[in-house]
């Protein structure tokens, strides 16, 4: 079972669980916020609309394309 960060909050999850997944499980189920302050979350599930950006270990990465891990630091707020 991983146990990551999600914006500085311990949580864990299943093996095999995307980051998209995990956000829906341990926060408001969204990815970043938008230029004009609203909240955005993960759309098509296949890394197409780019929706579901997150900051995992400091670098942008798309949530429903990446696995879990142990010690992961994923951040949705600037």
């Amino acid at each position: 079972m991983p146990d990551l960060f999600l914006d500085g909050h311990p949580l864990s999850v299943a093996n095999g669980t995307s980051v998209a997944a995990a956000l829906a499980l341990g926060a408001d189920g969204c990815s970043r916020t938008s230029v004009s302050g609203q909240r955005r979350a993960p759309l098509c599930g296949m890394g197409v609309c780019q929706e579901c950006r997150v900051l995992i270990d400091g670098q942008r990465r798309l949530a429903c394309q990446t696995l879990c891990r142990d010690g992961m630091q994923v951040q949705t707020r600037p």
